[in-house]
């Protein structure tokens, strides 16, 4: 008998997969400073399994790829992959001997509260993910049954094996056909701004859904960098105007992009945001409705915007609802705990994206 999961959509032909690192998060309860508490609580995150995870539980066949240590920690991060019905079966379960110091990544999380803002502090040196060997890693076995990538700028920042790995995993993708999406995500503690500017440049011929604007070289004259980049002195919170002139430019220079799409984050206080978009699409740049809210919990906001546009696209949404879909996703994952958006409900987030508090009966 063939096993199936009836928890995917059977009518999607889409097949997603997404490779990183996952990481053990720490977090202390009730909003306490890492100095004065007395107990954590542990969870697992990372920027590519988020999306993998949020995108399963909407039902989407997403497969996760990563290297993790054969230990206790690095079974229960797949086990927690597996309960959120994220395919595991390429993770990499390594030996001491292919990864020494075979340990786990780790991130602790000081959640904000009021006036006073999040704060993490990484753990993550000489991880499983970041000492594998790659060389030789037979790519388009692992690729050669999906139809879309998503890549982020975190990745190839741990160490020079994961960049190289990074970039030939976009440039078989492209030669394989698959949607690939990628998603700068500039950390500072991994990479300096240059760094990140110049090596996620390089991936944006592969691109064909990006996210964010940053970090990328977007020059007002290839020949003279001294002219300095397009996107200075853009504000944090541009115009409509503003944003579609960057985003032309973008796609100008890069044709092959056909998606372009960033959120904009209004900080009120460590408690209070709000949020709203703009995606370029089909030759418009489209800007979604204005959101705010209260924050449980902000980390993985970000990915959560990602997979809700990537779900949007993957059921051909209009342009507009798309862009809505994608900031209500978001917007969702703020109430709730952990890296992931665990919501496995489309309707869910639609309501919120047509601003429906109502409760449902």
């Amino acid at each position: 008998m063939q096993h199936i999961n009836p928890l995917l959509v059977p009518a999607s032909d889409e097949k997603f997969i997404t490779i990183g690192e996952i990481l053990l998060r720490l977090t202390p309860p009730n909003y306490e400073k890492i100095r004065v508490t007395t107990n954590f609580e542990a969870s697992y995150g990372g920027s590519e399994a988020n999306i993998a995870l949020a995108l399963a539980n909407l039902g989407v066949d997403s497969t996760f790829f990563t290297v993790v240590p054969n230990n206790s920690l690095g079974k229960s991060a797949v086990r927690m992959l597996r309960s959120n019905d994220v395919h595991c079966t390429p993770i990499i379960l390594s030996t001491p001997e292919e990864t020494p110091t075979h340990r786990l990544g780790t991130y602790y999380l000081e959640t904000g509260y009021g006036i006073r803002a999040s704060k993490v502090t990484y753990d993550r040196k000489h991880s499983a993910f970041s000492e594998y060997d790659f060389n030789g890693f037979d790519i388009k076995n692992l690729l050669k049954d999906y139809t879309w990538l998503h890549l982020s700028g975190i990745t190839p920042a741990l160490a020079k094996s994961c960049a190289a790995f990074v970039m030939d995993c976009l440039k078989t993708a492209k030669e394989l056909g698959l949607t690939v999406s990628f998603d700068g995500n500039f950390r500072s503690t991994l990479w300096s701004w240059d760094e990140a500017r110049d090596f996620c440049t390089a991936c944006l011929p592969y691109v064909d859904v990006l996210f964010g604007i940053e970090p990328y070289h977007l020059w007002n004259d290839e020949n003279d960098h001294a002219k300095g980049d397009i996107k200075d002195g853009v504000p944090l919170q541009p115009s409509y105007e503003q944003q579609d002139e960057i985003f032309r430019r973008f796609v100008e220079r890069f044709p092959n992009i056909k998606c372009i799409a960033r959120h904009v984050r209004y900080a009120h206080s460590g408690s209070e945001n709000s949020l709203k978009a703009f995606m370029w699409y089909d030759g418009h740049t489209f800007e979604s409705k204005l959101f705010t809210f209260t924050i449980l919990d902000r980390v993985g906001g970000g990915d959560a915007f990602a997979s809700g546009l990537i779900y949007a696209m993957m059921h051909e949404y209009p342009p507009m609802d798309m862009v809505n879909f994608a900031v209500a996703s978001s917007v969702i994952k703020h109430t709730i705990r952990g890296d992931g958006n665990i919501t496995d409900d489309a309707d869910t987030i639609r309501n919120l994206m047509n601003m429906n508090y109502d409760i449902k009966r």
